[in-house]
């Protein structure tokens, strides 16, 4: 039996790995109970989020291909979203099945109390970081992430 061994960047890459999760575990914690009076859960809000930032109303597919999750997922939100009255289904003019999904007034009056929210305590959050570590954070996650969308399986 062989083992194989990560190289230095192999084995780098999968602390940070690690890291991501732990992070995305205590970001949705901490989303959680930023946004708890607003009746929003951190799922909710990064839907309600994707859907209030793009330039147009999108299906649910092109929204969870957009936030890289699944269809079925973003569907089970935005059900909740749509009985909570925070969005509403509209036609499509290219496919008579999938509908657009967009803000409703109230939903709008949601996102921009959570943004209200969100912003003093992203401020507080990165507070004594320099603004050029966390660009260059971003800039490595965006070329992993691309990475991962154009990646195929490994080979066993």
């Amino acid at each position: 039996m062989t083992t194989r061994r990560h190289t230095p960047a192999g084995a780098e890459l999968t602390d940070l790995i690690l890291e991501i999760f732990r992070v995305n575990g205590r970001l949705l914690a901490a989303g959680d109970r930023l946004i708890a009076g607003l009746n929003l859960t951190s799922g909710r809000w990064q839907v309600l989020g994707a859907i209030a930032l793009a330039p147009a109303a999108e299906p649910v597919a092109r929204l969870a291909r957009n936030m890289g999750l699944t269809r079925q997922g973003v569907q089970r939100i935005v059900n909740e979203l749509r009985r909570q009255g925070l969005i509403e289904l509209k036609p499509n003019p290219h496919h008579r099945r999938a509908r657009l999904v967009a803000l409703t007034e109230k939903g709008r009056k949601a996102f921009n109390a959570a943004t209200g929210l969100q912003v003093p305590w992203a401020n507080a959050t990165s507070s004594g970081l320099k603004p050029r570590q966390i660009a260059a954070a971003t800039r490595l996650l965006e070329t992993l992430r691309r990475r991962l969308e154009r990646a195929e399986p490994p080979e066993r």
